[in-house]
Order: structure tokens, then sequence, then C-alpha cells
């Protein structure tokens, strides 16, 4: 897999990789900050917005990413990956991380829908959630 960010520091794939076990609860918190930050580049907008352009899937590019997030914490990507999809079994009366966890979801679910839909129409419909979750508590209110 070849890396298209530069990342500062971590181990890179130097020495052991863990593959056994369960991600610890402050890896999760490292990857979910690394990965909202990774998110937010606008090389991460064009990687993805290209990914659309060339009729893949925008998952399989924030997929990558998370494997590069796993091998710089000195994580298998694979084992990483297949860790992820245990934590809301692993962590279920973890009512913080499970929190940041769906954060982390919503977070790659919102990248890979905003270069799907481009940044303009990504922005509209936004703003139109935005306006019904408005209506919603207005109407709550009443």
């Amino acid at each position: 897999m070849a890396s298209y960010f530069s990342w500062p520091g971590g181990t890179s794939g130097a020495g052991q990789l863990q593959s056994s076990g369960m991600l610890t609860k402050e890896q999760l918190l490292q990857l979910f900050r690394d990965f909202a930050s990774v998110l937010a580049l606008p090389e991460t907008k064009n990687r993805l917005a290209e990914a659309i352009s060339d009729k893949q899937e925008a998952v399989n590019v924030t997929t990558e990413i998370q494997e590069e997030l796993f091998l710089k914490m000195g994580v298998d990507p694979k084992f990483g990956i297949e860790s992820l999809g245990k934590v809301n079994i692993v962590y279920a009366d973890d009512r913080d991380l499970m929190i940041q966890f769906y954060q982390f979801v919503s977070a790659e679910e919102m990248a890979c829908e905003e270069a799907e839909l481009g940044p303009e129409a990504f922005a509209r419909k936004m703003e139109e959630v935005k306006k019904s979750q408005q209506q919603v508590s207005a109407n709550k209110m009443t």
C-alpha cells in the first residue's frame, strides 16, 4: 500500500506489529483523533474525490488511511480493521468510548458522502439537515 501522507513519528512498521488481543481504549482514541485530523486535510479530500472520479468507492480510501494509521501505531492493519468490527461488543459498557466510536464512523461516512456529492452539494445537504433538525427541535418544544 503506497502512502500518500508524510507521517511524523510513529513506528511506521518498524519492529513487531500487534496482531492479537484487542486494541486498547487508548489505541482506539488515538486512532479516532488521528483519523479526524487526516480527514480534515485537503489532500485527503482530494484523494477521496479522485477515487470517486475514477469510479472507485471512497470507503476504500478511508480504509487505506485507517490501515496507514494502524501501521503508524505499530498495529497490523488487517488486525486493526478487524478489531474495529469488535469495538461495539468489547467496549459496549464504555459509554464515552462508544460515543467517540460512533463519531469516528460518522466522520468516515460524512467524508465519503462529501466526496460523492462534491463540496457545494454536500454543504447544501448539511444545511438542509440542520434546518430539519431545528424544525424537529422547535416542534418538540411546542
